[in-house]
Formats: structure tokens, C-alpha cells, sequence
């Protein structure tokens, strides 16, 4: 008979739950995870993972096709989408595999189905009642849909249809400029795709500091990819071979005519069908209430991850997780989590990343501030693997010092934000940036740069 008490279960093993679970097991609470579909959630299966060795397809794509710079040359270069996505589904299932080893190896037991709450300290699964004195929710998010323009998988996509391609569409377009739009809208631009990028607000990259938006702007039309902001899909009309998406933006009405349409507007929490009413948690637009310990307003039942709210970025949900779980725990050197030293990146080319909050942010909640800007062609690195273009932006306050945010955009941009934000967790001021030593040649130079030109030291701009 199966054992069905546990100390602690979670639901939904996705980059929140597994890892709250495993964190649970190492602090010597007997743990459950109940997963209805693939251990690793939707981030290994059918978001961060996949969708970054389809971007990595795009990026060789684009060099094949960039060569002559280098000094070499290739004739006839081809591409098989089926095997493009063939690797991205390789990719995701090695790793999904690799956290099913990860649960197993810390003795975690893994209950495979559908998981509702039957009031606080219960979980049903199929016909078995599980029990625990702790229940976290980790169930995720779902892409959201807009009234007259739902998804049909077949001409109208959401992200998990844009992710494996039957045949690469000569035009497609793209709802929503986010990260997950953009993303998307960049890897079927570089495969060779026409593509247009609708965003209902005034810039792309809403989220994003406004100079690093504009900048991303101008990279993408110079890609040839067409940007309409300020604008709204009215209606798809859809034909047997393509789509037409009528478009108002700036008092006027045009139409694009597409073969597929991918809808980027947002997500919406997983609150519904998890048996929330037998419990008194409470959700507001689609997500779980929880306090800065990520408990509901039923003692006993928290939530983490992305059905809890923004920002929606897997390390957040793996690092809610292990808070909850050591909180739980009664560990002392447990604190809430900062979302302002929470990096967001989007893998687009150029890349962009950022932490903290963008000058206006700063200058709107009252910080006086010293902002310094270094762009890519004056770094030696950048110019040496043909990327030039680019920019670092960090922004101070100017009576402090305090790193208050920092913006880039540009290759490899990804990697170099954490470095940033190793400095926003230690609160570090621009003195000890300044005092720093780094490598050279590398593109992390320009950090350091950037931090001298808030000061006005700059050395090689």
C-alpha cells in the first residue's frame, strides 16, 4: 500500500515546485511532488529550455549567413527545421530526465497526476488521499488568451505550437512585445521569415529601461523586422492558407495578411481545478494572495512560482521555493526575497538583460541619480568577435552611490548581468565597482566602464 504522509507535498514539480521539494528533502522533511504532466514544469519543457536551443539554431543561422566578414565562405547553406526541432525537444527531455534523477536521488516521491486540496493539510490525487502538514502550490501559468483572438493551433499559435514547427512559415505575426514575443519574433526572423511585431503600448520591451528599448527597436528593423506599437489586433480572419489581422494604431485601421499568428499577451495563473475554494486562500487577477513568506491566508498552504504573480521568471520560482521551504523549516538566516535584485534576460539577438529599476523608475520614486552609458564599439572584445553593437547603462543615486539598476543590451549580455547583480545583493556602492578589477579583453569591461561614466572617469569613450 502506498505511503500517502508525507511532512511537506508539493504541487506541480515545475522550476519552483522540484526544487522547493528538493530543498525540503536535504532539511530532513519526508517530501512529495504530484506533477500531472512533465517533471521540470513548463520552463523545461516548453519555455527557457527549448525555446533557448531554437535561438541557438537562429544564431548559427545568422553567422552562416555573416561569414564573409570572417573571412570564410560557404556555398548552398540549408537548414531542416524537423531536425532544429528535434534537438529542442532532446534538449528539454535530457533535462526533464535530469530532475527526475535529481527527486529520486533526494528521496523524493514523485506522485504523477492531477493534485486538488480537500481543505488545509490535504491533496487528492485520482481516487488516494495524500496528507501533509504543508502544502505548497507550484502550478504555474498558462499563456493567456485575448476574446476574438484564440488560439487553434493550427494558424493562430501560442508559444508551445511556435516551438515545433511542422514547416517553417514564410510570415508570421507576433501579438505582444514582451520576452516571450520578442523571442520568438527574433529566432523566426533570423531562420528567414518575414515577421511583424504588434505591441499595444508605446515601445517594445515594455519592462525595459526606455533607452534600451529603443535601441532593441532600431536592431530589430534593421533585421528587417517590421514593428507597429501603439497598436491593437482587431480581428483575425482566417483563409485555408494564411491569416489577415486587422490592426488599429494611430487612428487608423491596415491589415496584415500572415500564414501563422503567435499570441505573446501575457499569462494567466493556474488557480482553477487545484481545489483553492476548500481552503481560505484568495487569488486576485488570477493569482494566489501570499505574504512575504509566501503564505496563503490558510495556515499551513503557500504558493510560489509564477501563480503567485511577477515577475514571471523561473529563478524567481526556484528561489521562492527554497525561502518557503527553509522558512518552514524554522532556519533563522531565512529572508523575503527582493525582486529588485531579481535579473531578467531576454534571449533575442541582440540580447538584453537587466536588474533593478530603469532611470525613470529612479527618478520617479525621488532618487537623484548619476547614469553612465558605455557602448560595444568602444570595447576591444566586442569589435574582435564582430559585435559591435550594443550599450551598457547603470544607473546610481547620486547621493549614495547606490547601484540602483543596470540595463544592457547586446551580445552575451545574458551572462554579464550577474555580475551586476552580485553587486545589488552585497550593496555595493560605485566605489567598490570602480575599485574592481576586471579581466581584459573581455565585454565584461564595459561594466566597469559604464559604472566610471556615471562619474564621469570614463577611459576609453
Amino acid at each position: 500500500m502506498a505511503d500517502t504522509a508525507f511532512d511537506l507535498i508539493v504541487l506541480g514539480a515545475g522550476p519552483g515546485g522540484y526544487v522547493a521539494a528538493i530543498r525540503a528533502a536535504q532539511l530532513g522533511m519526508k517530501t512529495a511532488v504530484i506533477e500531472r504532466e512533465h517533471l521540470g514544469g513548463i520552463c523545461l519543457n516548453w519555455g527557457c529550455i527549448p525555446t533557448k536551443a531554437l535561438l541557438r539554431c537562429s544564431e548559427i543561422n545568422h553567422l552562416l549567413h555573416s561569414l564573409d566578414q570572417y573571412g570564410f565562405a560557404a556555398k548552398d547553406v540549408s537548414f531542416d527545421i524537423g531536425k532544429i526541432v528535434k534537438r529542442s525537444r532532446k534538449v528539454a527531455s535530457q533535462l526533464s530526465g535530469g530532475v527526475k534523477h535529481l527527486l529520486k536521488k533526494n528521496k523524493v516521491t514523485v506522485v504523477d497526476g492531477h493534485g486538488k486540496l480537500d481543505g488545509a493539510g490535504k491533496v487528492v490525487v485520482d481516487t488516494t488521499t495524500y496528507t501533509a502538514k504543508h502544502v505548497i502550490i507550484a502550478t504555474g501559468a498558462r499563456a493567456r488568451v485575448l476574446p476574438g483572438l484564440e488560439p487553434d493551433g493550427k494558424q493562430v499559435w501560442t508559444y508551445k505550437e511556435a516551438m515545433v514547427p511542422e514547416a517553417m512559415p514564410q510570415s508570421l505575426l507576433v501579438v505582444g512585445s514582451g520576452a516571450i514575443g520578442i523571442e520568438f519574433a527574433s529566432f523566426y526572423r533570423a531562420m528567414g521569415a518575414e515577421v511583424t511585431v504588434v505591441e499595444v503600448l508605446d515601445r517594445i520591451l515594455p519592462v525595459e529601461d526606455a533607452e534600451i528599448s529603443a535601441f532593441a527597436h532600431k536592431a530589430f528593423a534593421k533585421q528587417g523586422m517590421k514593428i507597429i506599437t501603439g497598436g491593437k489586433v482587431a480581428k483575425l480572419e482566417k483563409s485555408a492558407k494564411d491569416v489577415t489581422a486587422t490592426i488599429e494604431a494611430g487612428g487608423k485601421s491596415t491589415t496584415v495578411t500572415v500564414e501563422k499568428v503567435i499570441l505573446a499577451v501575457g499569462i494567466d495563473g493556474n488557480v482553477e481545478n487545484i481545489g483553492l475554494e476548500t481552503t481560505k486562500a484568495k487569488t486576485d487577477r488570477g493569482h494566489i494572495v501570499v505574504d512575504k513568506w509566501l503564505q496563503t491566508d490558510e495556515p499551513g498552504v503557500y504558493a510560489i512560482g509564477d501563480v503567485v504573480g511577477p515577475p514571471w521568471l523561473a529563478h524567481k520560482a526556484s528561489h521562492e521555493g527554497v525561502i518557503c521551504v527553509e522558512k518552514i523549516a524554522g532556519l533563522k538566516d531565512v529572508h523575503p526575497l527582493d525582486t529588485s535584485r531579481i535579473p531578467g534576460c531576454t534571449y533575442c539577438t541582440p540580447q538584453i538583460a537587466s536588474v533593478g529599476m530603469t532611470e525613470a523608475k529612479a527618478k520617479e520614486t525621488g532618487h537623484e541619480v548619476k547614469v553612465g552609458r558605455f557602448p560595444y564599439i568602444g570595447n576591444g572584445k566586442a569589435i574582435a568577435l564582430g559585435e559591435p553593437d550594443g550599450m551598457i547603462k547603470t544607473v546610481f543615486d547620486a547621493k549614495t552611490g547606490e547601484l540602483l539598476g543596470a540595463h544592457m543590451v547586446g551580445a552575451e549580455v545574458t551572462e554579464l548581468i550577474q555580475g551586476y547583480t552580485v553587486a545589488k545583493t552585497l550593496e555595493t556602492t560605485e566605489a567598490e565597482l570602480m575599485h574592481t578589477v576586471f579581466p581584459h579583453p573581455t565585454l565584461s569591461e564595459m561594466m566597469h566602464e559604464s559604472v566610471l561614466d556615471a562619474y564621469g572617469r570614463a577611459i576609453h569613450f
